[in-house]
């Protein structure tokens, strides 16, 4: 095990004193690679990298800035919280093919134009951050991630903002959509998200929204993308329709929840709704994720159901009224606020539920006075 460590800090520190004092050939090439989607949490999106290759100096190398530690100190607070170290790697493109063939992703590669002096500068200021502090970056979903570091640094070498987001009439929360295609999760992630998502999306910060900008881009008259290929075919899998996960057994449930009738479900249903709403109002304090913070959603998931639920459980019948009144116009207000929202499609059940349990037991106690 010794061995084998100290080896590879030999190779490592071989191959930082090699790259640090290596001048790239003038048939040196740099190319973006926008790798697909995966299953994973962390791989929904895709992943953007850069690879460098020069055959005169047997250099074939890829550098990504998606890296995180699991093992890293309480990892989910540093997450939520929104302080977890990313960091840049690199890696022989062949390790890096072998990686995505086995996990069945496509790899796209665009070769970009740019001149010897530009691509020796990118190489070492790469170098320099793969085997210095700068290597680390604190992850921000939408303004720091795996894509916008690599645009900043191509944009860099370029000497200016060549490569931006085109000017489309989308909010990032619409862009994100059809990546989701877990409905559970499609539905927790639309929910914890705030107001910042439905902003104009003026960030590249997905890999293919990045690799559709790269071959819309000129540089002094000459197209930034010299050539645009896929290296690596995904073999297309049809997922059968899974009828748990999917909003028909949402609606399911919550039908169920209507048939039982029972004082103690929707009491239950009350308290776990009031606290979700209660997470997402604190969250949004707590974490520096900007995407989370005025979260609308606790209109709907609104705190303000546990009194609601109290007055329930004492029945105390005008408080149940008062309160029902409250949350039933907060409901109103949060429809009104959603009917040009994407995600109006797989919350509308829970809004359903909660206008009718609220305004039965208002009307039931209304004539109970």
């Amino acid at each position: 095990m010794i061995k084998k460590l100290l080896a590879t800090l030999f190779i490592l520190t071989s191959f930082f004193s090699f790259a640090q004092s290596l001048t790239l050939s003038n048939e040196a090439k740099v190319s973006i690679l926008t790798c697909g989607t995966g299953p994973e949490s962390y791989a929904m999106y895709g992943h953007t990298g850069i690879r460098i290759q020069d055959v005169s100096n047997d250099v074939d190398v890829v550098y990504n800035y998606g890296a995180f530690d699991f093992s890293t100190p309480n990892f989910i607070g540093k997450f939520v919280k929104g302080d977890l170290q990313y960091f840049v790697t690199n890696g022989s493109f062949a390790a890096f093919q072998y990686n995505y063939q086995v996990e069945n992703r496509e790899i796209i590669e665009q070769e970009l134009w740019l001149n010897p002096k530009q691509i020796n500068q990118l190489f070492q200021q790469l170098n320099t951050s793969v085997y210095s502090e700068d290597r680390y970056y604190t992850y921000k979903f939408i303004d720091r991630n795996c894509t916008t570091m690599v645009a900043d640094k191509i944009n860099t070498t370029l000497g200016a903002e060549y490569i931006k987001a085109a000017a489309i009439d989308q909010s990032y929360r619409e862009i994100l959509y059809p990546y989701m295609t877990d409905f559970y999760m499609k539905l927790g992630i639309q929910l914890i998200f705030g107001a910042k998502v439905d902003q104009p999306a003026t960030r590249l910060f997905l890999p293919y929204e990045f690799k559709r900008a790269i071959t819309a881009t000129q540089v002094n008259g000459q197209p930034l993308e010299q050539s645009n290929k896929t290296i690596l075919e995904a073999k297309k899998t049809e997922l059968p329709f899974n009828l748990l996960n999917s909003i028909y057994s949402l609606m399911g449930a919550l039908i169920l929840l209507v048939v039982l009738n029972k004082k103690w479900l929707k009491i239950t249903y009350l308290i776990i709704v009031g606290l979700f709403g209660i997470f997402f109002s604190l969250v949004g304090f707590y974490s520096l994720h900007e995407e989370i913070m005025w979260n609308y959603n606790v209109l709907l998931f609104n705190p303000l159901l546990l009194v609601f639920a109290w007055y329930y459980v004492k029945e105390n019948k005008d408080k149940i009224i008062l309160w029902g009144k409250i949350c039933i116009a907060m409901l109103f207000v949060y429809l009104a606020y959603m009917l040009n929202k994407i995600h109006l499609e797989i919350v509308w059940p829970f809004m359903v539920l909660n206008a009718y349990w609220i305004g039965k037991l208002v009307v039931e106690n209304r004539f109970k006075r």
